[in-house]
């Protein structure tokens, strides 16, 4: 499974997708190896926003994978072949959870944490907005992150910090997040993969963004 050239991408960007397809369909074993090492972190940080526990969320990427094997003859092309693999991931992690009788309907989660109006930040992060000299403005302005190439940016307690506040997110939040800012998707693809629409995926990208940047800017503030 070769990587696409930049001009296979832009003349026809499921070209890659295709020799991977047909590299599977004809049991080829190292490219659903290498499909797996690709995509199977990502698949249980999503699957395990989904479902009730880590080990649960194995089971479902488990089982997401057999649905894939047993399912490429009928893939037709119309999406990635990532949207459809995560798509099967999605939809088994909701058909466990609803075997186990603790299914809530994505649809309603996505209204949850998308209602109300919560704020991006603590409000205490703010001065008032009658204050005299800076109305609305920081009541602390946020501490300056090291920008050394040896900082505790690229420091593991860093991307431990980063990825213990992805996971403290609510379900909807978490899995948006998850697609658009580790796995690198479009918000199209996320759209299409979740079913939600733009505005929707838009509230949910921005709120989970601002949580995790709070989570990093109190860690940057304590040390």
């Amino acid at each position: 499974m070769s990587p696409a050239t930049t001009e296979e991408t832009e003349t026809d960007p499921y070209a890659s997708d295709r020799r991977c397809l047909a590299a599977l369909r004809a049991g080829d074993e190292e490219a659903f190896r290498q499909l797996v090492e690709h995509h199977g972190p990502g698949m249980l940080r999503v699957a395990r926003a989904n479902v009730s526990s880590a080990g649960v969320a194995e089971e479902v990427v488990q089982e997401a994978w057999v649905g894939v094997l047993k399912s490429l003859d009928r893939f037709e092309g119309r999406s990635s072949l990532s949207t459809w693999i995560y798509r099967i991931l999605i939809n088994t992690a909701r058909s466990r959870m609803r075997k186990e009788g603790r299914s809530i309907p994505f649809s309603s989660l996505i209204r949850a944490e998308v209602g109300g109006e919560e704020p991006s930040l603590p409000t205490e992060t703010f001065l008032a907005r009658e204050h005299a000299d800076h109305p609305g403005g920081w009541a602390m302005v946020p501490a300056a992150w090291p920008t050394d190439p040896d900082g505790r940016l690229i420091a593991g307690e860093t991307r431990e910090r980063i990825s213990a506040a992805i996971e403290a997110l609510p379900p909807a939040q978490q899995t948006v997040i998850s697609l658009r800012d580790i796995e690198g998707w479009s918000s199209e693809e996320v759209r299409n993969t979740l079913e939600i629409s733009e505005s929707n995926q838009r509230v949910l990208l921005h709120r989970a963004r601002a949580k995790v940047r709070t989570a990093l800017a109190d860690y940057v503030g304590d040390e």
